[in-house]
């Protein structure tokens, strides 16, 4: 997420930064992997299989979808970034940062349910509020680009579609860790 940030803040690093990305996609799969393997060969787990594989994978997904905005950017070429999809970036930062820490609460569901469930409705809200930087964007996007460069809107509109995409995965993140919250409280 945060180099995700930093190919969308621009400059002359981007191939640079997309390899990074790259590199930590390939590390988060073999993680993904690692613990998917350690669901069948452990016998005792601080909560249901399932909920473990649901989030697991929830997070794999949204590791994959800053890959893909990060592989859109390299494929249409984009150097120069809208403020509105600066802050999607950020909001993408900050949900991971707030999925970070409440991944490391799970330890003891029941005496961290509280921090858990607010957690949660940060990331709910900071996805709403990256919705709604994406409704901005794409209107601001197509009034600068009315009656003009086609291809403009429909390169920026990409980023933002692949930008929203992974703040609403994380927000799924936010969903299972809910979810994992209500079973065991």
């Amino acid at each position: 997420a945060i180099v995700l940030r930093e190919m969308v803040a621009g400059g002359d690093q981007l191939k640079r930064r997309f390899q990074t990305i790259l590199d930590l996609e390939h590390e988060a799969d073999a993680i993904a992997r690692e613990v998917l393997l350690g669901l069948r060969t452990t016998f005792i787990t601080p909560f249901d299989r399932a909920d473990i594989q649901s989030l697991i994978t929830s997070m794999d997904d949204s590791v994959d979808l800053c890959k893909a905005t990060a592989k859109a950017i390299m494929l249409f070429e984009m150097t120069d970034f809208e403020p509105e999809m600066r802050k999607m970036a950020d909001a993408v930062v900050e949900c991971s940062e707030l999925a970070e820490r409440a991944v490391g609460l799970l330890h003891d569901v029941s005496k961290n349910a509280t921090a858990l469930n607010e957690i949660c409705l940060q990331i709910t809200r900071i996805e709403g509020d990256a919705d709604d930087a994406y409704d901005r964007g794409l209107e601001q996007l197509y009034q600068k680009v009315k009656g003009g460069d086609a291809l403009e809107f429909i390169r920026s509109s990409e980023i933002y579609k692949h930008l929203e995409d992974t703040v609403d995965s994380l927000d799924d993140v936010a969903d299972e860790i809910q979810g994992i919250v209500i079973e065991h409280v």
